[in-house]
Formats: structure tokens, sequence, C-alpha cells
């Protein structure tokens, strides 16, 4: 016997609750997409960077040393490849926030802001690259705010993805 004193009565009241487990445990484990989103977006990010910044150092002296319109076929294919690198890495947003955030963040917000403050920590961030096409392109592309804007671009696109996300399941 109970010794409690409610212990004789029904508990009709418990039968007004629902059981919310079941609705915890249907959503759904996102850790792989968050590795993958990640993933792309600190691997891709820097790479498409690059190719876009060698692609258009290529372009740019071709046009400034020569004064001519001609096209160099490499440096519009770099371009071309750059740009697509970054719509993959925000695409990666439909996966997780994760990656276009990271890469947004890592190299181009920060960086960005860095140079823009304090141009000598620019320099020092180009430094820290080999001395190549890439390097001077990546400090054209960085002192003239290319980094920040792609940068703000990347996280906006995940945030945006976030949100669509947040409000699809609620």
């Amino acid at each position: 016997m109970s010794t409690h004193r409610y212990a004789d009565y029904d508990d009709e009241y418990e039968d007004d609750y629902e059981d919310t487990t079941d609705v915890l445990d249907e959503r759904p484990r996102r850790g792989g997409a968050h590795v993958v989103s990640a993933l792309g977006g600190l691997v891709l990010t820097p790479v498409a960077l690059g190719l876009l910044s060698w692609g258009g150092l290529r372009q740019q002296q071709l046009v400034q040393a020569t004064l001519s319109t001609n096209r160099d076929s490499l440096g519009i294919a770099l371009l071309a490849g750059g740009a697509i690198l970054l719509l993959v890495v925000a695409a990666l947003g439909a996966l997780s926030a994760v990656g276009p955030i990271l890469g947004g963040l890592i190299y181009g917000v920060l960086p960005g802001v860095a140079a823009m403050a304090v141009p000598e920590w620019g320099f020092r961030l180009v430094n820290l690259m080999p001395k190549s096409d890439i390097a001077y392109g990546v400090m054209d592309i960085l002192f003239i705010g290319g980094l920040l804007g792609v940068g703000f671009l990347l996280v906006g696109s995940g945030l945006a993805n976030a949100l669509v996300r947040r409000r699809r399941e609620a």
C-alpha cells in the first residue's frame, strides 16, 4: 500500500498531455550535412578565391600591359571556374548553413576587415602565401574590397538558408 495521499486516485489528468518523445525522435540528424557543408566551405572557398584572383590578374595584366581588347582564354576559364566553385559553396547552404558562413567569414570577411582597418595586416596575410601570380591576385582582390564583398555574400547566403530552413521546420 502506497503512503502517498493521492496514490489511490486515478491519474486522469495525465491523459491530457501528449507524449513529445516521438516528436523529438522525428527530427532528422544533421551531423553529416554539417560536416560536408563545413568541409566544402573550408576547402572550396579558398580554391575559388584563388582561381578568381588569378584569372582576374591575368585579365588585368593583358588589358593594362598591351592596351588591347584581346581575350585570355585561360584567364576567362579561371574566372569561370572560381565563380562556379563559389556557387557550389553557396549551394552547400542547402545542406547546412555552416559551410557558406565559415568560408565567408574565414576567407572573406575577416581578411577584408583586417585589410581595411589596418592595411599592414593585409600585407602580412598576403606574405604568408608563396610568391606567385595567385598571391598578387589575392592582394589586388583584398585591397579593392573583393574578398570582403564575397565574404559577406557567402555569409548572407548561409544565413538566408538557415532562416528558410527554420521557417519550414516551424
